[in-house]
C-alpha cells in the first residue's frame, strides 16, 4: 500500500541528495513553527493562559524528536527505498497531527494556535504522496479541527457556533494549501521528465555525432595515408621499371630515385607510428634551457644550409616535469618546420618564459604568414602545404604536449612573424619559487 502511495520519482527526493535538502526544510519549518508558537504563547499567556509544565514537555519531546530525525539524516549514507521514505513520512505526519492535538487539548481555549503545525503534515503529504494520500491527510487534519471544538465545548458549554464557522474556515485553508502544492508539484513532475527525456536524447544524438566523426575522422586518416604512401610506391615501382631499361649512370640515376622514396616511404612510416602511438610520458624534473639547446644544436646542421641563425632567449634555471625525449621531439618538429618557413639569411628566436603557473617556448621565424584557409587544419595529421611534408609534424608536437598537461598553439600568425607556442605546467619547484 505505501509503494503505492509513494512516488518514488519525486521530483524533490528522487536520491539522498535532494531527499536529504527536502527532508532537512521540513524539519526546519516544523521546529521553526513550534518555536514560533510557543514563544507567542508565552508572550500573549494573558490570553491563551501560562503553558503548563505538560505542553512544554509535549513541546521539548517534538523538538527533540525533529533534531533526532535531523542528525540521523545527516548521517545518512545510503538513500532509503520507497517504502522506507513512505514509512517515515507517515511517521512525521502522525506525530505533528498528534502534537498540534495535544497540544491544542493542553492550552485548553477555544482558539489554539498550535494547529498551524498540521500545515506541516499537509504539506509532507503533498511532497511525497499521491492524490488519494494527500486528500486522506487533508481529511483527517479536518476532522482533528471539528474534533477540538467539540471537545472544548463539551467540557465548557454552552456551544459557540461560530467556533465551528472558524474550525470550517481553516479546514478549507488547509485544504487549498494541500491541493495547491501536490498540483505544482505534479506539473514540476512532469517538466522534470519531459527535460530528462530532452537530456537522454540530446545525450544519445551527441553519442552518434561522435560515432559518425570518428568514422569520418578514421576515414580522412585512412584516405590521407593511402595518398601518401601511394605516390613513392609508385616512384618507387617506375624507377625499378625504368632502371631495368638502362644501363651505366643513367640506371644509378633510377636506383637512386628508388632508394630516396623507400627512405621517404620509411619516414612516413615511422611519423605515423609516432603518432598513432604515442608512448605514456615519463615525467622527469627537466631544464628548458638545456632541453632548448640541445634542439638547436641538433637543427643547425639543417639551418646552415640557407643561412638561417637561431637567437636563444631561455632563462638558466627554468624546470618544468616532462619526458625529455617526447619534448625533444616536439621542439624538434617545430624548430624544422620554422626553418623550411623561414627565408635564407633569417633568424629564428627560441624564447622561454613562465607565467600562470605555465611555461611557454616559443620558436618564432620570419617567414610568411600561413594562409587564412589553412590556419583551421594546420594541427590536422596529413595536412600539409610543403610539397614533400607528411604533414604530421605539427600533430604529433601537439600529442607530446597535450599528453604531458600542456598545450601546443599559434600564437602569431603575422606579416614576418609566425610564432608557435608549446606549453607544460610549472613544476613544483618554479611553483614554489
Amino acid at each position: 500500500m505505501l509503494r503505492k502511495l509513494f512516488r518514488s520519482h519525486s521530483l524533490l527526493a528522487s536520491d539522498l541528495v535532494s531527499f536529504r535538502h527536502q527532508e532537512s526544510i521540513l524539519i526546519v519549518l516544523n521546529l521553526l513553527i513550534l518555536a514560533v508558537l510557543f514563544s507567542l504563547h508565552c508572550y500573549f499567556f494573558e490570553f491563551w493562559g501560562k503553558p503548563s509544565p505538560l505542553l512544554i514537555v509535549a513541546i521539548g519531546i517534538g523538538i527533540v524528536l525533529k533534531t533526532a530525525e535531523w542528525l540521523w539524516l545527516q548521517r545518512l549514507s545510503q538513500p532509503l527505498k520507497p517504502a522506507a521514505v513512505a514509512t517515515l513520512t507517515w511517521a512525521s505526519i502522525a506525530l505533528n497531527i498528534t502534537l498540534a492535538s495535544l497540544l491544542a487539548g493542553l492550552t485548553d481555549r477555544e482558539d489554539t494556535p498550535y494547529f498551524v503545525l498540521m500545515v506541516v503534515a499537509v504539506l509532507e503529504a503533498a511532497f511525497r504522496f499521491e492524490w488519494l494520500a494527500v486528500v486522506g491527510v487533508i481529511t483527517v487534519v479536518d476532522l482533528s479541527l471539528f474534533w477540538q471544538v467539540w471537545w472544548y465545548f463539551g467540557k465548557h458549554p454552552p456551544l459557540d457556533v461560530g467556533e465551528y464557522y472558524e474550525a470550517g474556515i481553516t479546514s478549507l485553508l488547509f485544504a487549498i494549501v494541500g491541493v495547491l502544492v501536490w498540483l505544482l508539484l505534479a506539473d514540476l513532475q512532469r517538466k522534470e521528465t519531459r527535460l530528462a527525456n530532452n537530456v537522454l536524447e540530446l545525450e544519445q544524438a551527441r553519442e552518434q555525432l561522435l560515432r559518425e566523426e570518428k568514422l569520418a575522422a578514421m576515414g580522412r586518416l585512412s584516405s590521407a595515408i593511402a595518398h601518401e604512401i601511394r605516390n613513392p610506391v609508385a616512384m618507387i615501382a617506375s624507377s625499378i621499371a625504368t632502371a631495368r631499361e638502362l644501363s651505366g649512370a643513367e640506371r644509378e640515376e633510377m636506383f637512386g630515385i628508388a632508394s630516396d622514396e623507400a627512405n621517404r616511404l620509411s619516414q612516413l612510416t615511422t611519423e605515423f607510428l609516432d603518432y598513432a602511438a604515442t608512448r605514456p610520458p615519463n615525467l622527469a624534473l627537466t631544464s628548458v634551457a638545456d632541453t632548448v639547446a640541445y634542439v638547436a644544436d641538433a637543427s643547425r646542421a639543417h639551418a646552415s644550409q640557407k643561412g638561417i641563425r637561431f637567437e636563444l632567449d631561455v632563462p638558466e634555471t627554468l624546470t618544468v616535469r616532462a619526458d625529455e625525449s617526447q619534448l625533444q621531439q616536439a621542439l624538434m618538429n617545430l624548430l624544422l618546420n620554422a626553418v623550411d618557413a623561414s627565408p635564407a639569411g633569417g633568424t629564428i628566436i627560441l624564447r622561454s618564459h613562465n607565467g600562470n603557473r605555465k611555461v611557454y617556448i616559443e620558436i618564432e621565424n620570419a617567414g610568411a604568414p600561413i594562409p587564412e584557409s589553412a590556419l583551421s587544419r594546420i594541427f590536422e595529421p596529413f595536412f600539409t602545404t610543403k610539397p614533400r611534408g607528411t604533414g604530421l609534424g605539427l600533430a604529433i608536437a601537439r600529442n607530446i604536449a597535450r599528453a604531458q598537461g600542456g598545450d601546443l598553439v599559434l600564437a602569431a600568425n603575422g606579416p614576418a612573424r609566425v610564432c608557435f607556442s608549446l606549453t607544460l605546467p610549472l613544476s613544483n619547484q618554479e611553483s614554489q619559487a
